[in-house]
């Protein structure tokens, strides 16, 4: 596992589909977010390339702009076979499903403490990692 990266946060793919979203507070907090640096996993960036043209209608153009800003101001992690391996002991460990579990190993090999995430248990901590929904009120 590389070292502790408390102050750079781990992005799941939902953090940067609220960017394009209609409620300006869930925008807003997710634009904060990452504006403020973290790292995302080429995983991201491809479920998110699916979501943005199925679903948010975003040319290729569009699309190549958005992801363009997000690697610029976020360390692109790979996916690798021990994340994949990681990735599959953790969903069956914890009972999730494989892409999560992806996620979630990604995180941990770039050393994450933080995991932003609006659809994973908020204030789960697993080995380490702890998942926050930014979009809680508290």
């Amino acid at each position: 596992m590389g070292p502790k990266s408390e102050a750079r946060p781990f992005f799941d793919t939902n953090i940067l589909v609220y960017v394009t979203s209609q409620d300006p507070a869930c925008a807003g907090a997710a634009r904060d977010l990452l504006a403020g640096g973290g790292i995302v996993s080429v995983q991201v960036l491809n479920e998110f390339t699916s979501t943005a043209r199925r679903k948010l209608g975003f040319t290729w153009d569009e699309l190549r702009e958005f992801i363009g800003i997000i690697c610029s101001n976020n360390e692109v992690v790979p996916v690798t076979l021990e994340t994949h391996e990681k990735g599959r002991a953790l969903a069956e460990r914890f009972r999730l499903n494989i892409f999560d579990g992806l996620i979630i190993a990604a995180a941990q090999l770039a050393g994450c403490t933080i995991l932003y995430s609006e659809d994973m248990h908020h204030g789960l901590t697993i080995d380490g990692l702890s998942i926050r929904n930014p979009f809680v009120v508290r």
